[in-house]
């Protein structure tokens, strides 16, 4: 995956076939906000028209532009990977969740 910065936003960059143009798509906000670009400078310039745009509407509005997270969510995984999950956290003195924590902090590190 492609992503793009833009003032502490993220954006996934794709190819968009059918217009010939690369498309980005803000992420983690309250609300969708996306933007087309011939090139990375076009790109990067509609990235920062469209997220003031989106950051004008908020303020307007007066909603938080970033989505809220709770820190919490559920994970579904084969039970024969939970067992292996539970022996390493019990060799370790961890727990499950420090331990996936662990792993989660380490697969999006930048």
């Amino acid at each position: 995956m492609n992503l793009m910065t833009v003032d502490g936003y993220n954006a996934k960059i794709e190819y968009d076939e059918e217009l010939d143009l690369f498309r980005g798509e803000i992420l983690g906000l309250s609300g969708g906000a996306d933007f087309y670009g011939k090139n990375p400078k076009e790109l990067r310039a509609e990235f920062k028209k469209s997220l003031q745009v989106f950051l004008d509407v908020c303020k307007e509005k007066g909603i938080e532009p970033r989505r809220q997270f709770s820190g919490k969510f559920n994970l579904r995984i084969p039970p024969e990977l939970h067992e292996r999950l539970a022996i390493e956290a019990q060799a370790q003195g961890k727990s499950i969740n420090s331990l996936a924590q662990e792993a989660l902090q380490e697969r999006v590190a930048s």
